[in-house]
């Protein structure tokens, strides 16, 4: 399987299109997070439509600068994965929406304890898939993609604590545009895809193994 995967794309849909046209080859798109900022449920609605024209799967989560009424387009159309588990083939896709409380009080902002139950309730509907992908819009605190300008880790607390509890193969977040890149957490393989404005993006292959190259 080869996934596509976007965060952090902010309006930027002209930019994601030409990726995946320009990829070509794919099975699925997955974007972590900020669809859009402050997007309405037609913009959002309008992006879905699109993004399904290429006759693949999307999945996705809403990232702290989506409007929480956003979600029940994502459900509308069926590419929602906060909180639950989509299996496309035998990978297993989940995630969770938002990030934790800051002083921005930007619209979508949840506490660390909803964050792990959402993990927890999408990792339980994973079940028996013999590859787990986990969605966070936020990363992990304490890693190589969660560090800000001045070099102030401001990940979840919660998703680390996930993460070393469950390891999931592989986990796909943003939201911090400048912390572009890959870490490890034991086995778990996270990468932050950077924002699309800047043409950046992930490919993640999985097979016998599992290879992320992080592009643009």
């Amino acid at each position: 399987m080869r996934i596509l995967a976007f965060s952090d794309v902010h309006g930027s849909y002209d930019k994601t299109y030409a990726i995946i046209e320009k990829e070509r080859l794919f099975d699925v798109v997955l974007i972590a997070g900020d669809l859009t900022t402050y997007g309405t449920p037609d913009e959002a609605e309008e992006a879905i439509i699109r993004l399904k024209k290429y006759g693949k799967p999307v999945v996705l989560v809403a990232g702290n600068m989506d409007p929480p009424t956003l979600e029940s387009t994502f459900e509308k159309f069926h590419v929602s994965i906060n909180g639950r588990a989509k299996t496309i083939d035998f990978v297993a896709f989940f995630g969770v929406s938002g990030s934790p409380v800051t002083p921005m009080r930007t619209p979508y902002e949840i506490s660390e304890e909803e964050i792990m139950a959402r993990a927890q309730r999408g990792w339980e509907q994973a079940g028996a898939a013999t590859t787990k992908v986990f969605v966070p819009h936020v990363p992990p605190r304490n890693t190589k993609v969660d560090k800000a300008l001045m070099g102030i880790h401001v990940g979840s607390t919660a998703v680390r604590t996930f993460v070393e509890e469950y390891k999931p193969d592989v986990v796909v977040c943003g939201h911090i545009h400048e912390a572009r890149g890959q870490h490890e957490i034991g086995r778990t393989l996270i990468v932050n895809c950077g924002p699309v404005a800047k043409g950046n993006y992930a490919v993640i292959d999985i097979g016998k193994k599992i290879t992320v190259t992080s592009k643009g």
